[in-house]
């Protein structure tokens, strides 16, 4: 049977990184981005300062265990909002970078690549998964939303200093929504900022899940799959995981599904392929779940998902 953690979870199916461990180093939805995509809805705690939100040493006690414990492919901090802002980040790559050999990944948004500290804690791990969505300031605030003082050009740079003295993989995420960022002028524009950056792979994504904003679309996959030529890039729309995530039918199923669409809201195919149980009885359970107010149906793309509702502090 699985250990419950509050820091760690999964090993869950990522469409990059195959059997990804997550770690989570700050509160849900803590954010300097509100982007209007966002699968786990809007920011609630929108901050640019970093700062240790849990103990540093209880994170590790709980990566030391899990990568004991659980097979996986990488150790990926993530969370729910950004890990950067994390004050000890880099103190927990190196850490756990003695504990496994197996490489550490960072999914993050790249606006804080600006600071010095922050470009140099990130160094140790072994790839970075930044995302790049616009190049001008005022497309940077319609599709990422981000704190005031956020400067896409200073963000850029960033991007380019990071990239001077990095020497493991960068993988640049392309979030592309219909009629925001897909024009022939805005995918040029990123074209020339990632010939600048040279990542080792680019990635172009949309919207899979229901996102914050409900007037969010997906571009048709004729004008996806141009975006993809022009940028050199890998298409992952067509990634959505069909399989690999687990519940444990030993374990509490309630939590479970909580704990998973905390950070994933799940479709309802999904949530019926994971249990081992009569269709009806799972439906029976996620009503009841509605009922009581901790998880809400959403129809999004024509598909039925199940997300987490937002939780009182």
């Amino acid at each position: 049977m699985k250990k419950s953690y509050k820091y760690i979870f999964g090993p869950v199916p990522s469409r990059r990184l195959g059997k990804s461990l997550g770690v989570s180093p700050i509160p849900q939805k803590t954010c300097n981005y509100s982007c209007v995509y966002c699968q786990i809805g809007r920011t609630t705690h929108f901050t640019n300062t970093r700062e240790d939100f849990f103990p540093r040493n209880e994170i590790l006690d709980e990566i030391k265990d899990a990568v004991e414990q659980l097979d996986f492919d990488y150790v990926t901090f993530v969370g729910e909002g950004e890990p950067t802002l994390s004050k000890s980040l880099g103190w927990l790559i190196i850490e756990t970078k003695k504990l496994t050999d197996k490489p550490v990944a960072v999914i993050t948004n790249g606006a804080l690549l600006y600071d010095p500290q922050v470009r140099n804690e990130l160094l140790t791990a072994d790839v970075i998964l930044p995302t790049l969505d616009a190049t001008t300031q005022e497309l940077f605030k319609k599709i990422n939303r981000p704190k005031k003082e956020l400067d896409i050009e200073k963000i850029i740079k960033g991007f380019q200093d990071f990239r001077e003295k990095y020497t493991g993989q960068i993988w640049m995420e392309v979030m592309v929504v219909d009629g925001l960022n897909d024009s022939e002028e805005d995918i040029a524009a990123i074209k020339k900022v990632l010939d600048r950056i040279k990542c080792e792979r680019v990635y172009v994504n949309v919207p899979i899940r229901p996102p914050a904003e409900k007037w969010v679309k997906i571009p048709t996959k004729e004008r996806v799959i141009e975006i993809c030529k022009i940028l050199n890039a890998e298409n992952i729309d067509s990634y959505e995981e069909t399989e690999g995530f687990h519940i444990d039918k030993d374990k509490d199923l309630k939590e479970q599904i909580l704990k998973t669409t905390l950070r994933h809201p799940l479709r309802e195919s999904q949530i019926l392929s994971m249990l081992d149980l009569p269709e009806d009885e799972i439906l029976q359970l996620l009503h009841e779940m509605e009922a009581n107010g901790v998880i809400r149906k959403k129809i999004y793309n024509e598909k039925t998902f199940w997300v987490r509702t937002k939780q009182k502090e």
